[in-house]
């Protein structure tokens, strides 16, 4: 079991100078010891529930079975667990970047690099509530697609995405280091996915998906439209256009042509969308014109990504590529950032939709492409000259958080709001105190729930829970969350004069208990501790400092699985505590 590290080392310190010998290691550990029961004494007779830490542990396969050749070379993806729908833009020598939250809170992460390799979390584009109304959304609605841009005509960065909730809206900012505006609203444009391009004779346009100009002709029949945006007043001007009816090759009835960027590249207009659903048949295409809102081709051999076609049993598949966005690196090559999946099996897709970074080629007749015919996206490559910064954003890695800081670390959500009623840091010094709240993770309501992405298939993840639940209604632990009725709770709750842990399936229907142990109550510590082995879950807990006792074993991972359960966004895994829990079924 873990050990916290918050007591100070000043007594052994001592003991160290006064040259005590062997009887340090006994003084250090009565230290520790007595550190413990203070912690113990701080949560006694504390309401709530007061987690004292959480370790999550990266330890994929492939990461640990394939070293990079080199200091220059980097793995797939760069940004591993559900940070879909990328978006990337640049400004002399810095690149942001930023993607999808659907209901989580705060929304739309933004991300800072000097070299496309190096990712560094600056904070939320969304990161207040009167930016992000959330109430009564299914997690996988919420915010699509936020899509990032630079406009060096009045040095300012746009922000523009859609609230299924709202519509469309933009914020925007001098410094993209925060803080945002509060959003404006685009109800002039319906539809998703807008974006916005700012041409270089001081012009700007508003691109988003839109119905077809006239009657949809089959299921997902869909259209790229766009309109002149002027920056002075924040509002489209002028008639709308359809640039795409369905897609590159309408005889074949493509679906979803979603996700649209224009960029001017040698004089011409690229049009890029992804098209095919974000699904197994996502792709990327491309179309070429001679103004904004003139006519556009598509060249031939489009697609310019995709892994549709490919046999789906080969070694380490990446599947569902599309999504895609462009930027001109420092150097003058082109880069893409775009989103897929890593399935086990083809039904383990846990993670969600990845962001992957790849370099762009070009056609002889000058069209951008990522991959064609049987290549594959790339786990490994090359960006010369990058040095890999002492914290990075891909492979296997190793986080803790001892929630000793006055605000969450950025990697942390709650569920449609910021649940700031509901838990508190330091409100127990060096705790994260969650409330027994009356919502539940199964309503579409702010429980009190604080979690973050599974960023790996294999993976650990540990916290230490001080908690004397008062009646049997009141339960916290370890939460992992696909959805509202896609759930595995390792629970902390109360039976008689007994404190039980138990492992809970919550599905739409019911808690179904998977395994249960009585232990005695009191006031000692509990650890929990969940360690996937990507196809399956195994759950562990210890009491005080007992070591590790498993509770379950081989439980189905494919249950929180995006083949399973649907949905846009992958697995969390988090710190949760209830008083309304729902109704358990013992294990038959």
């Amino acid at each position: 079991m873990h050990k916290r590290k918050k007591w100070s080392a000043l007594p052994f310190l001592l003991l160290l100078a006064a040259g005590l010998g062997s009887g340090c290691a006994d003084s250090s550990k009565a230290v520790v010891d007595r550190a413990e029961t203070n912690q113990a004494a701080q949560t006694a007779g504390k309401a709530g529930a007061h987690f004292d830490y959480f370790s999550y542990k990266g330890q994929d396969d492939y990461y640990n079975e394939n070293t990079l050749p080199g200091k220059d070379y980097f793995y797939n993806p760069i940004l591993p667990g559900w940070y879909s729908d990328p978006s990337i833009c640049k400004n002399g020598d810095d690149y942001f970047m930023v993607t999808s939250t659907f209901s989580y809170f705060p929304g739309v992460p933004i991300f800072h690099s000097k070299d496309l390799v190096n990712w560094k979390q600056i904070g939320h584009v969304l990161d207040r509530p009167s930016q992000l109304k959330l109430d009564g959304q299914k997690v996988s609605q919420g915010i699509f697609a936020p899509a990032i841009s630079y406009n060096p005509h009045n040095q300012t960065y746009y922000m523009v995405t859609t609230n299924v909730g709202g519509g469309n809206f933009f914020v925007k900012t001098k410094d993209p280091f925060g803080p945002w505006s509060d959003p404006i609203w685009i109800r002039e444009v319906p539809g998703i996915d807008p974006s916005f391009f700012f041409d270089d004779d001081g012009k700007a346009y508003i691109l988003n998906n839109d119905a077809p100009d006239g009657p949809a002709l089959y299921d997902g029949h869909r259209a790229i439209k766009i309109q002149e945006f002027d920056p002075a007043t924040d509002k489209v001007i002028g008639p709308r256009k359809m640039l795409v009816n369905g897609g590159v090759r309408p005889e074949e009835k493509p679906i979803w042509i979603e996700g649209p960027h224009m960029y001017k590249i040698n004089g011409q207009y690229l049009l890029m969308s992804a098209e095919g659903g974000t699904g197994p048949d996502h792709s990327e295409v491309i179309l070429r014109g001679n103004a904004p809102m003139g006519d556009f081709k598509p060249w031939q051999e489009n697609p310019i990504l995709t892994q549709r076609h490919l046999d789906p049993k080969r070694a380490n598949p990446i599947t569902c590529a599309g999504h895609a966005d462009l930027v001109e690196a420092k150097e003058g090559e082109w880069w893409a950032v775009f989103l897929a999946c890593r399935p086990i099996e083809g039904k383990f897709e846990n993670l969600g939709r990845e962001t992957f970074l790849m370099p762009v080629r070009w056609s002889k007749d000058g069209y951008p492409y990522m991959t064609q015919g049987n290549e594959l996206i790339p786990m490994m490559l090359q960006k010369k000259g990058v040095q890999p910064a002492q914290e990075v954003t891909y492979g296997n890695f190793e986080k803790h958080d001892d929630f000793d800081a006055a605000v969450l670390g950025k990697e942390w959500m709650t569920l449609r709001g910021d649940a700031n009623s509901v838990y508190a840091l330091n409100k127990v010094p060096g705790f994260l105190s969650l409330e027994c709240a009356e919502a539940n993770a199964s309503e579409l309501k702010t429980p009190a729930f604080v979690s973050r992405r599974m960023q790996h298939h294999k993976f650990e993840g540990e916290t230490k829970l001080h908690f004397e639940p008062t009646d049997d209604k009141e339960a916290a632990g370890l939460l992992l969350f696909k959805d509202e009725t896609h759930q595995y709770f390792l629970s902390v709750s109360k039976e008689g004069n007994h404190r039980k842990v138990c492992v809970e399936k919550i599905s739409d229907a019911e808690a179904r208990v998977l395994a249960s142990k009585t232990i005695a109550q009191g006031n000692d510590p509990i650890g929990l501790k969940v360690v996937s082995e990507g196809t399956h879950y195994n759950f562990y807990y210890a009491v005080g400092k007992q070591e590790w006792t498993e509770l379950a074993r081989q439980v189905n991972a494919h249950y929180l699985s995006t083949a399973n359960s649907f949905g846009f966004t992958g697995t969390n895994i988090g710190l949760y505590a209830t008083k309304n829990p729902f109704r358990k079924r013992e294990v038959q």
